[in-house]
């Protein structure tokens, strides 16, 4: 079969390789629609995982099955389905201590373009499909559909990790694709005030329709000098850290209100560490909670949140700004995510 593929690290291209094999507990499927992340640009050109030689990319689609092993219950060949970014082994100790997506080891919940090829492939592999794919709603456009393997769940987890409350005032660095979502899913979970960070007029708009209410514009002076002035020096309730670099958490807590917390689900692709500013940490005791957190993965979380979806309480339409039709467009569509043009929220390629 053929696939666009991490040759090394710096280095993509199309490659043929065998057809992914079927086991009892596997389903093979085929791709509908698929969408490049900055996570596929932090692995390849920032070798922010590792060294990968002919590993097939992507890890945000929808499928149909062409073919399931003998075990698998709830699914069969002519099914679409959402595959979500991270399918944890669901029979591991991990999971059963509640953190599915660090299944036999930390991380390992992130299978494709990670520990094994994506879904940038004529035909792709899914472990345990009863417990990591979900039937993709006929009222769901399959444009926007893939939203629903990453963007949608990690941004959410990010309000999960930070905790958001009713009237909660909160900070959301980063109104990228997974920003928006954490907008979305901070407003979905009552918070009254959204400050987002962020400058391109294409993001701002959507951060508008999600329910952000404030703007920083992290060129014109600090993020936290900003957000403190706007909370007329109180700090924000809770943050989402979802862009940046290592250096985006100093800002965050210099933020954040004594006893508030720090979801973060920015993948970070390089710095060896993250300063925490002492002060501003309360020299150490100023309960500021920071938690950093792989989106939870699963059929449960895909079928919950495509329910949002499916009654009209969540409109994915503004993320797409770049469709393509055609299984070649998938080179073009990953290099727009690396250049980031000023109209870019995300591309998706219709096969």
């Amino acid at each position: 079969m053929k696939g666009f593929a991490m040759l090394k690290i710096g280095s993509v291209g199309w490659i043929e390789k065998d057809r992914p094999k079927c086991g009892p507990m596997d389903a093979i499927c085929r791709p509908l629609a698929l969408a490049p992340c900055t996570s596929d640009v932090h692995t390849v050109w920032e070798g922010a995982v590792g060294e990968r030689h002919n590993m097939i990319l992507g890890h945000e689609g929808t499928g149909e099955i062409v073919e399931v092993g003998e075990l698998v219950k709830d699914f069969k060949p002519g099914d679409k389905v959402i595959v979500p970014a991270i399918t944890p082994d669901w029979n591991s100790l991990e999971a059963q201590g509640g953190y599915s997506m660090h299944s036999h080891g930390m991380l390992n919940g992130w299978k494709f373009s990670n520990v094994k090829d994506g879904l940038f492939g004529e035909f792709f592999h899914v472990n345990d499909p009863d417990g990591n794919l979900a039937l993709l709603p006929e009222n769901i456009d399959l444009k926007v559909a893939p939203m629903l393997s990453d963007m949608v769940p990690t941004g959410f987890h990010g309000a999960e990790l930070a905790d958001v409350q009713y009237g909660d005032e909160v900070l959301v660095i980063g109104i990228g694709p997974v920003g928006l979502m954490a907008v979305a899913g901070a407003n979905l979970r009552g918070a009254s005030r959204i400050y987002a960070v962020g400058t391109r007029p294409v993001c701002i708009e959507a951060a508008k329709f999600y329910g952000a209410t404030d703007f920083i514009d992290y060129k014109g002076g600090t993020i936290s000098e900003q957000a403190l002035r706007l909370t007329k020096g109180r700090g924000v309730d809770k943050v989402i850290i979802a862009g940046g670099t290592v250096d985006t958490f100093a800002e965050a807590v210099k933020s954040l209100k004594a006893g508030g917390r720090i979801g973060n689900v920015n993948y970070l692709g390089s710095g060896a560490t993250i300063d925490i500013p002492r002060v501003e940490w309360g020299v150490g005791m100023g309960h500021k909670a920071i938690n950093g957190g792989l989106m939870p993965g699963g059929r449960l979380r895909m079928e919950k949140l495509s329910r949002l979806v499916s009654v009209g309480k969540l409109d994915l339409s503004p993320l797409i700004t770049h469709p393509f039709k055609g299984f070649e467009h998938i080179e073009e569509a990953l290099y727009l995510m690396k250049e980031k043009p000023k109209d870019l929220i995300k591309p998706v390629v219709l096969l």
